[in-house]
């Protein structure tokens, strides 16, 4: 090897209080570089906010058609549903996919009237987030704007929810943010969604799955 090679990494060769600013004006120029970029408002002061991640059963079939049809597993799925499982499901393990979905299994009997929900979605389970790390993981999952795009589908069968308590000094209930992987994309409840895109990408799609398996199966 060439010892004279030289690395194409830059050295900051003036005094160290002039490389901070060298840096500084660096991240300014290129926001999104690793370590640089800053999450958006209101996720930005909500690092350490009270959190709750919920599993939603996506789709439930109305009662009169589930009552007529020949088997429980009988009813057909929407066409997104049906494509989001052929494709994967998204890397969730099959115990976190919501009953009913795939072939062979029985959809969920109807559900009672006074069945939880979250914002229309039946609840089959939920979790607080106490873990740091989960934390910082779903601020940066909704607090970039890189992570969203123009929405493919205009439906919004949810997955998952997310509660996120606002500051206090904001006097607003919890931001609320339905998450549709089967759709591609997020619904946001009691705050501005910061972003013009609601569509979520095939990265910040892995992310949310792999949030939801730290989440309910600690893994």
């Amino acid at each position: 090897m060439n010892s004279s090679r030289r690395s194409s990494r830059p050295e900051c060769t003036v005094a160290p209080r002039s490389c901070s600013a060298v840096l500084a004006s660096a991240c300014l120029l290129v926001p999104a570089a690793t370590g640089c970029a800053t999450l958006s408002p209101p996720f930005k002061d909500m690092k350490s906010s009270d959190m709750t991640v919920y599993r939603l059963q996506n789709f439930e079939p109305p009662q009169q058609a589930q009552a007529s049809a020949p088997t429980p597993s009988a009813f057909p799925l929407p066409p997104q549903i049906q494509q989001w499982i052929q494709a994967g499901a998204s890397l969730l393990p099959p115990g976190l996919l919501p009953p009913g979905l795939l072939p062979g299994t029985a959809v969920p009997a109807a559900a009672p009237p006074d069945a939880p929900r979250f914002h229309g979605f039946r609840i089959l389970e939920w979790r607080q987030v106490n873990d740091p790390g989960v934390k910082e993981d779903i601020v940066d999952a909704f607090g970039h704007s890189s992570n969203f795009a123009n929405p493919q589908f205009g439906c919004m069968y949810a997955e998952l929810g997310f509660a996120i308590a606002q500051p206090p000094s904001a006097g607003q209930p919890p931001a609320d943010i339905l998450a549709s992987l089967s759709c591609q994309q997020v619904q946001a409840f009691n705050f501005a969604w910061p972003y013009p895109q609601t569509g979520i990408t095939p990265d910040t799609e892995k992310k949310l799955a792999q949030i939801a398996q730290r989440v309910f199966t600690g893994r």
